[in-house]
């Protein structure tokens, strides 16, 4: 993984793509990930390219081999979950994980809606990975405030920005 460039950024934001960082690096068989804001918005990503045009430049396995594409469905799960326990009346949702045959999907709630997606490849240890993305969340989840969400979304478009000139 490429970290993306961090300067200018508050230390509570620094800290964050600290953390995603060494999810992802220390975590066998992880291949993307995204934190998700609730309403569906792509806060911080693995994936340093989440441009449409990154996307088109190189093939990858995963959703469209794009974090940007990863929040999407980390959205829709989260809230296709959230109705189904509302309608169950069970609580909140704690985590979801879905096993496919060729990969995995995680996705687990950090604070006010915020959530937090994993790809992760077919020979991936659930377990880990759902104890790993536990520890993310204990650590981000306090200091995932709106400002530090507006900041971290603002960053996001200005990378972007940066990369279609």
């Amino acid at each position: 993984m490429t970290a993306p460039s961090t300067y200018g950024l508050s230390s509570e934001a620094r800290n964050l793509h600290w953390l995603l960082t060494n999810l992802v690096e220390e975590v066998p068989g992880i291949q993307s990930v995204a934190v998700v804001s609730s309403d569906g918005l792509l806060l911080l990503s693995s994936d340093p390219g989440h441009t449409e045009q990154s996307r088109q430049a190189r093939p990858a396995r995963g959703p469209r081999g794009s974090s940007a594409d990863l929040a999407t469905i980390v959205s829709g799960i989260g809230s296709l979950t959230v109705g189904a326990a509302k309608l169950m009346d069970c609580g909140g949702v704690k985590h979801t994980m879905i096993a496919m045959e060729e990969g995995s999907l995680f996705v687990m709630s950090i604070s006010d809606g915020s959530l937090l997606g994993v790809h992760g490849s077919a020979d991936c240890d659930m377990s880990v990975v759902a104890y790993h993305m536990a520890l993310f969340v204990g650590r981000a989840g306090h200091v995932l405030t709106p400002e530090l969400r507006t900041e971290l979304r603002k960053s996001l478009e200005a990378q972007s920005a940066g990369s279609t000139r």
